[in-house]
């Protein structure tokens, strides 16, 4: 992909100054798609978005978050929002940046809480240090049912559900 003004490129080659600091930048659903299908590494992208955050260090995208409606029904209660993905190329920091990023861009549209599911066997630790709290456990399990089949496109294993709310 190339830049479009105010478009991030996806390969950007230089990073600007190394070590130097993450903003935050408009993306498209399908560039920030995009980068998930090269990079995540157990999921493909989202159908939609609500909203997408870029994470870019100088000129280079260096992470994307993909903010949706809750996939869980009982969740989607009007007022709450989740990030559906997040996926970076490794930068440090970039998980925390965009998860606090994703939040504040949450509330300022009037939403009152966001969530996010990780795997069991995933630390959480970017989660925690961008403020978000453990609330739940769920089991994994299939999204298939014998009245309404569906194909697993995702890891079937324990996830912990963080979430953020408004002030």
């Amino acid at each position: 992909m190339t830049e479009q003004l105010g478009k991030p490129a996806l390969n950007a080659g230089d990073s600007g100054a190394l070590g130097g600091k993450l903003l935050p930048a408009p993306i498209s659903f399908e560039d920030a798609s995009a980068f998930v299908r090269e990079l995540h590494r157990h999921h493909t992208p989202p159908q939609g978005h609500k909203f997408s955050i870029a994470a870019m260090l100088g000129s280079k995208l260096v992470g994307v978050v993909i903010v949706g409606r809750p996939v869980a029904r009982r969740r989607d209660d009007g007022a709450t929002l989740e990030v559906t993905r997040l996926c970076t190329d490794g930068t440090p920091n970039a998980c925390s940046f965009l998860y606090g990023a994703a939040a504040r861009a949450a509330f300022a549209l009037g939403y009152r809480r966001i969530g996010t599911y990780i795997l069991k066997r995933e630390p959480g630790t970017s989660l925690v240090a961008a403020g978000w709290k453990l609330i739940a456990e769920t089991p994994g399990k299939s999204w298939s049912v014998p009245s309404r089949k569906r194909d697993d496109k995702h890891p079937i294993e324990p996830k912990l559900l963080f979430e953020r709310t408004a002030a």
